[in-house]
């Protein structure tokens, strides 16, 4: 780890823009520009970043240009940047973004990209020669041949190159290398109706294609008095022909409307096919989280992720997945028609094919960087806005109005300069797929005229094709949004799967706990945790909590109280040690069945927008109305809440907002009640309620703690003087004293001097 620290101090050749996003203990995100588009060098740092002392975990992502890394308490946070920039002025310096990771070469090495590109160039030069021979030996059409064959082969060559890149980089971010393009990962099992769709698609388009034809061949009735091809179908006259075409025009403008309406109820059911299934799949790995990183995580972000990026998810298939399937069933249709009827004018009608199939991807190489910025610009300013929002009261008492609107109107100026930036090249892109399409309209119109003067062309079969490659080229114009969704659609996936990516929680692997059996007791065996980047909270701590009694915990803020409470929930796991419920170990335990043997109250207790009656019946959704008021009656919640107007009805809003702190408490400590766990949690239960509030808890709580193992954690310690054990913690996570509370006063020590300071406040 000093050698990285030194490389980064000592290593100045490189310039490397390496920029905090998000700090916190134990994890830090970056915005790295060399990893954008360098999947590469995304897999080089990351190797490097994992193999420091201390780094947990590092992720990089080419297409965003953002690293994430993971670090213990080992690493101080104020550290991690320097080993970030030393990190990448290394790889960037030794590889220049085109190294590959010793420890992962395979044992047939495949060439670099830039050597598997070579071919590109190669072929090029040969085909360029080859088609240099025929220009100058062969006949003119010859010549235009060779020509559509360099147009035809330079488009293939940009698509599948284009989706070889995104492969790769897929396959390089994952480390596997079956995986597959984004897009396939995305329809995932919704494939039958994917190939329902794109059928239906196909059929639409070769109908819009037929009508045009059916339209080039009512010109030619009017202007030279028939159409050959009719009068194979026995309509000699023109007004048999017209009849004719009349009748064939109505059917294809029917299937046309038809196929369109249904191919487009069914690209528009994939797309919220596509989004329910993301939406539900992410949000169930997100509830299995481990509190840790789910606690890390802006909620903002979360929410983002679920609701806009999924949505991105399905939007590009409920839309540009269509035009795309046409686009390419218009080629598939007129490429061989060309050839066969016209091929003396099919290489100017298809020349900006390639031109734009390239400008569009190269368009997407180029903002990929804009949209990261422009997502992550409009993620702080929406997490912001939230922020500002929940703390109202904050920012009128302090009188901040307008310093939090002059933040937002920052943030928002960001975010609108990022749109800016990715409009002008929106547009731009645009305005030149339109003057490569107006430029190929005249030029068929001009080679197709000039070759119908001079004979080498009927007129017969230049007039119904005439106006084809033109419905082709419209629709390529659309080219440029297809590649800025492609792009949204690309990035979007990128943070659905980061999300999906973090650790959900591990169940133990023992037996079901049996909650007829429970006893309660509880033993902390030698246990230390701490959190990332602090010191430990517990260090070798031992105690015991006896079954069917009321224990307290008190003691300083940051002594490990609420730690307790999250080893024994297993919202955390102790580093060391042991947390034993009636003997067995917690890790050994199922989460559900452990969680259901205990109920917890926090001392900032979370009420859903709804009822009262909803939020105490919270988990215990089968309950009676009787067992709900009977628990609001334990709990001191059933007076105020006889006064209100709707009673149990009532709404409270979002995070219970309509209620005061001491009501929202009542209520989250009827619904620990309601749910009759013979283990029972109160973590400053009763901390913003009243004295004597406080007191008529207690005495009705008595009677809920018989034969139940109840702990009880408080500052007040009025709140547990009639508990039948005490623990006192002190600074470091530790037992100072313990005992009941005529004990502890005896002692004459931390707990007396805490209680006689209280007392005498009191008192005052």
């Amino acid at each position: 780890m000093p050698s990285l620290l030194g490389a980064s101090v000592g290593h100045r050749s490189v310039e490397v823009d390496v920029r905090p996003r998000s700090v916190i203990p134990g994890r830090q995100r970056w915005d790295v520009k060399p990893v954008l588009g360098r999947p590469q060098v995304a897999e080089v740092l990351v190797a490097a970043l994992r193999r420091i002392p201390g780094i947990t975990e590092a992720q990089a992502s080419p297409i965003t240009g953002g690293v994430l890394v993971r670090h213990d308490a080992r690493v101080k946070a104020a550290d991690v940047g320097r080993l970030v920039r030393g990190a990448v002025t290394l790889v960037v310096e030794g590889t220049g973004g085109r190294a590959r990771t010793p420890q992962t070469r395979p044992a047939v090495e495949p060439a670099p990209r830039a050597e598997r590109g070579a071919g590109g160039p190669v072929l090029a030069v040969g085909g360029g020669l080859a088609a240099g021979v025929a220009l100058i030996r062969g006949s003119a059409v010859t010549r235009q041949l060779v020509a559509l064959g360099g147009v035809a082969t330079a488009t293939v060559t940009v698509l599948r190159k284009a989706w070889r890149r995104t492969a790769d980089e897929t396959r390089e971010l994952t480390g596997d290398g079956s995986a597959r393009h984004p897009l396939l990962e995305i329809v995932g099992p919704h494939r039958r109706r994917l190939y329902r769709a794109a059928a239906l698609s196909v059929a639409c388009q070769v109908s819009e294609m037929a009508l045009g034809t059916f339209l080039g061949w009512t010109a030619l009735v009017l202007i030279k008095g028939r159409a050959a091809p009719l009068v194979g179908l026995g309509l000699t006259t023109a007004s048999a022909q017209l009849w004719g075409l009349a009748g064939l025009v109505s059917v294809a403008c029917a299937a046309v409307a038809a196929l369109s309406y249904t191919s487009s109820l069914q690209w528009r059911g994939l797309g919220q096919d596509i989004q329910h299934d993301w939406r539900n799949r992410t949000y169930q790995h997100v509830q299995h989280l481990e509190l840790r990183h789910l606690e890390g995580e802006r909620t903002t972000r979360v929410a983002g992720t679920l609701t806009e990026d999924v949505g991105q998810l399905g939007t590009f298939f409920a839309t540009s997945a269509n035009d795309v399937l046409q686009l390419g069933t218009s080629l598939a249709l007129l490429v061989p028609a060309f050839l066969l009827l016209a091929p003396q004018i099919a290489w100017i009608a298809f020349l900006p094919i390639p031109v734009i199939a390239w400008l569009s991807f190269h368009y997407q190489e180029k903002v990929a960087e804009d949209y990261a910025v422009s997502g992550e610009r409009r993620a702080r300013l929406h997490s912001q806005l939230v922020n500002t929002l929940e703390a109202g009261a904050t920012v009128k008492s302090f009188c901040t109005e307008g310093y939090e609107a002059d933040r937002i109107d920052r943030l928002s100026e960001e975010a609108q300069e990022s749109s800016r930036q990715t409009d002008r090249s929106a547009i731009r892109h645009a305005e030149i797929v339109r003057v490569c399409t107006t430029s190929s309209m005249a030029g068929t119109l001009l080679l197709g005229g000039l070759s119908v003067l001079n004979g080498t062309l009927r007129f017969e079969v230049f007039s119904p094709l005439i106006g084809l490659p033109q419905m082709v080229l419209l629709r390529m114009s659309r080219l440029g949004g297809i590649a800025d969704q492609y792009q949204r659609t690309l990035a979007a996936y990128d943070r659905v799967k980061r999300l999906r990516e973090l650790p959900v929680e591990t169940d133990g692997t023992g037996g079901p706990l049996d909650m007829e059996k429970v006893r309660g007791e509880i033993v902390l065996d030698e246990v230390t945790f701490a959190y990332p980047g602090r010191p430990p909270a517990l260090e070798d701590l031992s105690l015991t909590i006896p079954a069917g009694r009321t224990t307290a915990i008190v003691g300083a803020t940051g002594s490990g109280k609420t730690t307790i409470a999250k080893l024994l929930m297993r919202f955390q796991d102790a580093e060391s040690g042991s947390v034993l419920l009636d003997g067995r170990d917690v890790r050994d335990l199922p989460r559900r069945d452990l969680r259901e043997a205990i109920g917890f109250v926090a001392q900032d207790p979370f009420l859903f927008d709804g009822s009262i009656a909803d939020n105490i019946r919270y988990g215990s959704f089968e309950a009676s109305d009787e067992a709900v008021v009977e628990a609001a009656a334990t709990a001191e919640a059933h007076t105020f809440i006889a006064t209100l107007p709707d009673g149990y009805d009532t709404l409270i809003g979002e995070r219970g907002a309509a209620l005061s702190g001491g009501q929202r408490q009542r209520i989250a400590l009827a619904r620990a009640i309601l749910k009759d766990s013979p283990v029972v949690i109160l973590d400053e239960a009763t901390s913003a309620v009243d004295n004597e509030t406080e007191a008529a808890i207690q005495r009705t709580l008595r009677s809920f703690a018989v034969d139940r193992t109840v702990i009880v954690i408080a500052h007040r310690l009025s709140t547990v003087r009639h508990a039948d054990r005490i623990f006192v913690m002190d600074k470091g996570g530790v037992v100072a004293e313990q005992g009941t509370h005529d004990e502890l006063l005896a002692q004459h020590g931390l707990y007396a001097s805490l209680w006689h300071l209280q007392a005498g406040e009191l008192a005052a």
